[in-house]
């Protein structure tokens, strides 16, 4: 697959990257991207969620009537679940949400996320981007150019530039990631993926590496 590398103007210029069909030309598997979006939600939970149960709660213990010979209902203490501030029967506990994913389906997840994108045409290439110092309006700036200023949008780097991440933070549409911290999620959630150019070329020479191993 073969796409055109703009400037920062957002004009062809006379580049162009192949993207891999073994990442980008693959047929998306819907249900393990479903897998790593739960996955990676599920790890942000923080589980902490907790309530105090009739062993817990403020009350005397002491039985509120004798058993028998009342005419009413048997009754415990006044910790009873069935009284306002009683415990709670089978409340939640602090626990840990996240669950095991195999690499493998990792794997084939983020690459059919990848294939989405590529498929709704939603993938564009931009020569590296630098800045003097970090101002958000040269990337919103940017963004303009591109067309893609009222998208939601993920920027991907092979490499941290301090200043290009600093200018991304306060675009509330825009995420920036190094090609490494990827993941399926926020391929999935952006509008559209916006690569570098070198962060583009990566892909072919990992493919390649793979291929002569």
């Amino acid at each position: 697959m073969q796409v055109d590398v703009l400037n920062i103007k957002g004009k062809k210029t006379g580049r162009s990257v192949e993207l891999p069909d073994e990442i980008f030309g693959i047929e998306p598997n819907n249900h393990v991207i479903y897998l790593a979006v739960k996955q990676h939600l599920a790890a942000q939970r923080q589980g902490t969620h907790k309530v105090k149960t009739r062993l817990e709660v403020k009350g005397s213990s002491k039985k509120l009537h004798k058993q028998k010979g009342t005419g009413g209902s048997r009754k415990g203490n006044i910790r009873n679940p069935l009284y306002k501030g009683g415990g709670t029967i089978f409340g939640p506990k602090p626990r840990d949400y996240d669950f095991k994913l195999n690499r493998k389906v990792k794997d084939l997840a983020k690459m059919s996320a990848f294939a989405h994108k590529a498929k709704d045409n939603s993938i564009v290439v931009v020569e590296e981007i630098s800045f003097k110092e970090p101002k958000t309006k040269q990337f919103a700036e940017v963004l303009e150019s591109l067309n893609i200023a009222d998208k939601k949008a993920l920027f991907v780097a092979p490499e941290y530039n301090d200043n290009v991440y600093l200018s991304i933070r306060n675009l509330p549409k825009v995420k920036g990631s190094l090609l490494a911290d990827v993941n399926t999620y926020d391929i999935v959630n952006a509008d559209v993926l916006i690569l570098s150019e070198n962060a583009a070329k990566v892909f072919s020479e990992d493919v390649a590496e793979e291929v002569n191993a």
